[in-house]
């Protein structure tokens, strides 16, 4: 039953990299004004989320423009579909010190009755180094717990120890800076191994701090069953359709390119075949080296409805595109970055898990041989099951029952 709290003031801030976030996050806004009418909410976030908050109506503070681009910073600290996730971290100090204080800059002018982050580990971090910039509750927002080396160089070994050390606070944590912390996913997304020597386990150490909520989609579903349905309304013709995206940031569009080449080759045993390559908002259609025949488009608004129309995807290994894929129960091709150990690790094993998509390294696929694996995935059925997508009701109830409590 609804439980309106007129003038309950929320500061949401969309912290992650791309697009993968904000569309979890405006499901999960819409999932908590169904369940607490009279909710005033503001928005802070980067590009390009900023543009899929105003472009939901939203209230994107004006502050949002000077919040940190940290597309642009992991994109300057990846080499080609390449990227160190503790050497984007080092990388990115100084703008999260920049977004602590635009933020302390909006509570000060402001008061808010919550602050919810998805994936600001900045604030996470200042809240813990200063309390004092803490001025109401806080719910932190996660999707993955801890980070792993992904070579054997020693700075990158230190590195990651050092980060995953600051994650669960050593071996004695202290109480955590935040009043809630919901997990998009499941215990199982977790792997079972600690956090490194001397530090507790992950799984173990989540259990007993995060509120696990299952998966959030900006869509039922259910919806999308009637693949020639969605392909009509969208304008697909009966014709074998790929869909091939890298979201919202440009690294990786080797992909692109890699998908642009095979076009040819699948042509030759499918004539009418029709391949969609999908930029995203950082990458122009003239940065694109495809042969004839082959689409570009720019940024695709709902692009899971693309997805939902398609013979097969192509995409990278982001948490919330493959996820998306494996609720519409579509087949994809997905390629981690290599050195991203959140892709590498935790999204491939919980693909493996549902027994979803079909892995690939970009480093080590020809233009011939991702063709045979268009050719042998085109079409082809989905026989993992259907998972759960009431994420976004069950984080809305568990933050409507801070707030409630506050």
């Amino acid at each position: 039953m609804p439980t309106p709290m007129p003038g309950k003031k929320i500061l949401f801030i969309s912290g992650s990299v791309g697009l993968g976030h904000v569309s979890r996050d405006l499901a999960i806004v819409s999932a908590m004004r169904a369940r607490c009418p009279g909710l005033e909410l503001s928005w802070l976030a980067g590009s390009p989320a900023d543009r899929v908050i105003r472009d939901a109506g939203e209230r994107l503070l004006s502050d949002a423009a000077d919040f940190a681009n940290e597309s642009a910073v992991i994109e300057q600290s990846s080499c080609g579909a390449n990227i160190n996730l503790v050497r984007y971290v080092f990388s990115a100090r100084k703008s999260w010190l920049h977004n602590i204080e635009v933020l302390t800059r909006v509570t000060g002018r402001e008061r808010f009755d919550l602050v919810i982050g998805d994936e600001t580990y900045e604030i996470s971090l200042a809240y813990r180094r200063k309390p004092r910039l803490k001025t109401c509750p806080f719910v932190m927002i996660y999707d993955f717990v801890g980070t792993d080396s992904m070579s054997r160089n020693p700075l990158e070994i230190l590195g990651v120890h050092f980060l995953n050390w600051a994650w669960c606070g050593g071996r004695k944590p202290s109480k955590p800076v935040y009043d809630l912390a919901l997990f998009v996913g499941e215990l199982e997304d977790i792997p079972d191994k600690s956090f490194g020597f001397g530090l507790p386990n992950r799984r173990d150490w989540a259990k007993e701090r995060y509120r696990f909520v299952g998966h959030v989609f900006p869509f039922d579903p259910a919806r999308y069953a009637d693949t020639a349905a969605v392909r009509s309304r969208l304008g697909y013709g009966k014709e074998p359709l790929v869909i091939c995206s890298i979201g919202g940031t440009a690294i990786g569009h080797e992909l692109l390119d890699l998908c642009g080449a095979a076009f040819p080759i699948v042509r030759r045993e499918i004539p009418d075949l029709r391949m969609v390559l999908v930029g995203g908002p950082r990458i122009s259609a003239d940065a694109l080296a495809v042969p004839e025949g082959v689409e570009i488009l720019g940024y695709v608004p709902s692009l899971y409805e693309h997805f939902a129309a398609a013979d097969l995807a192509i995409v990278q290994g982001g948490g919330t595109t493959t996820l998306e894929l494996t609720a519409l129960r579509r087949p994809f091709l997905y390629f981690p970055l290599e050195g991203h150990s959140e892709q590498q690790v935790v999204v491939a094993g919980r693909l493996a898990r549902h027994g979803a998509g079909v892995r690939m390294s970009l480093s080590q696929t020809t233009s011939q041989e991702l063709a045979r694996a268009i050719l042998a995935n085109i079409g082809k059925a989905a026989t993992y099951p259907p998972i759960a997508s009431d994420g976004a009701e069950k984080a809305a109830e568990l933050i409507c029952e801070l707030l409630v409590g506050n």
